[in-house]
């Protein structure tokens, strides 16, 4: 290989997700595109890889990339590309780094099929009060049928957001005879009824649902969003499930709602902090589930983003439109 007139490829991130990002079989098609650098940085060591870092054209990244700051930027003086198999590039991407033209693409939306299969899958069990039945049966040790089951036949099922999560959960849940309803103020009717669903305010979306299920970005306009008012509103024996992100929700009022209304059960996969305090009273309540944040890619899904990463470098390196670039005003409205 010529290195001289091939672009050389530096990876970013925590080693060990990059090692699933792009394990060897994946790194071996890469190099036959690029000069791979023999090093690998993360955002805490990448101070001490100047010189490669100095001859990186682009970059393989995944969790851990280091943020774009000016400091960065001039160190990394022939980079043009950044290819990020994970999902929001809120973590690292920079003002300086789009005024540079950095070029930015990312696999949010192959992330968004992990979480969109994981909500549909928990929308499904809450439909069928699993998680009260789960916990009821080894409570009692009994077999009773006690507590009433919407089920998926004419259900509904409010989505709060259409990004690419939301609208990949409606295509999932598009194929169960259930009402799907929308809270989106960015969604026109003609969008929303071309993705078979329904627009609601807010409040008629918790008042009405059985399942709720949340999926919006965090926003200043969205942090908080979900209040004591709102969850108040849920019917009895509703299910809230959370896959976005924990700041969305009030979540000193949601214990408190919790506390009053056992009836109702929250499924939350993300929470503000992560992890949370150990004493939160999230782990104490009967009528939640808590999961660590495992609704994104894992496994070999993470593979699946690195792949649709290696797809984007192909095409950027033939001149080609990147169908997964990431761009400033995008960045305003994304998780």
């Amino acid at each position: 290989m010529n290195t001289k007139t091939v672009p050389t490829a530096l990876f970013a991130g925590i080693p060990e997700r990059l090692q699933e990002a792009y394990p060897q079989e994946l790194r071996r098609e890469i190099a036959d595109r690029v000069n791979i650098l023999p090093m690998e940085m993360d955002a805490e060591n990448w101070r001490a890889h100047l010189p490669a870092l100095r001859q990186a054209d682009v970059i393989m990244a995944t969790w851990g990339m280091p943020s774009l700051t000016p400091e960065f930027l001039a160190a990394a003086e022939n980079l043009k590309a950044v290819f990020y198999a994970a999902g929001s590039v809120k973590g690292f991407a920079t003002d300086a780094a789009f005024e540079r033209g950095i070029v930015i693409s990312s696999a949010r939306r192959v992330n968004a099929i992990a979480v969109a299969e994981y909500a549909a899958a928990v929308v499904v069990l809450s439909l069928k009060q699993f998680w009260a039945y789960a916990r009821t049966t080894r409570e009692t040790r009994s077999w009773a049928r006690s507590i009433p089951v919407p089920g998926t036949c004419r259900a509904t099922v409010g989505l709060v957001s259409l990004g690419a999560t939301g609208r990949q959960t409606a295509g999932i849940l598009s194929r169960l005879d259930c009402d799907l309803i929308v809270y989106d103020p960015t969604v026109s009717e003609e969008g929303a009824r071309a993705l078979g669903v329904r627009l609601v305010s807010l409040e008629d979306l918790f008042r009405r649902a059985d399942v709720v299920s949340v999926h919006a970005p965090l926003l200043p306009e969205t942090r908080g969003m979900i209040t004591a008012s709102l969850l108040g509103l849920l019917k009895p024996g509703a299910t809230l499930i959370n896959t976005s992100r924990g700041a969305v929700i009030n979540e000193k009022e949601m214990c408190g709602v919790l506390a009053a209304r056992p009836d109702i059960t929250a499924v939350l996969d993300v929470l503000d902090p992560e992890p949370p305090d150990p004493q939160s009273p999230l782990f104490f309540f009967p009528n939640v589930v808590l999961t660590p944040h495992i609704s994104g890619s894992m496994g070999t899904e993470i593979e699946r983003m690195g792949r649709w990463m290696f797809e984007e470098l192909k095409a950027h390196l033939c001149g080609s439109p990147l169908s997964h670039r990431v761009t400033r005003k995008m960045l305003l409205q994304m998780a």
